[in-house]
């Protein structure tokens, strides 16, 4: 499980560390989940993972969520 906040509508797409939390910043509107969709997509890449293995599990309308990464 992650806690990572997110910060929609950046100019840019990167990924930060900040007092235990994952900052994201997306370059999608907060707006019929297209924010969402790029958070998963900047994390599979970052880590590495398949997208279906990550999942929203707290916070789909919030921009603080909690994220579960299934193991293989």
């Amino acid at each position: 499980m992650l806690k990572v906040k997110v910060i929609p509508n950046s100019k840019k797409a990167s990924i930060e560390l900040e007092k235990g939390i994952i900052k994201v910043h997306v370059n999608a509107p907060a707006v019929d989940g297209k924010a969402n969709k790029v958070l998963i997509e900047l994390l599979s890449d970052f880590l590495k993972v398949k997208k279906n293995r990550i999942k929203i599990v707290k916070g789909e309308k919030s921009r603080l969520k909690v994220i579960e990464i299934k193991a293989l």
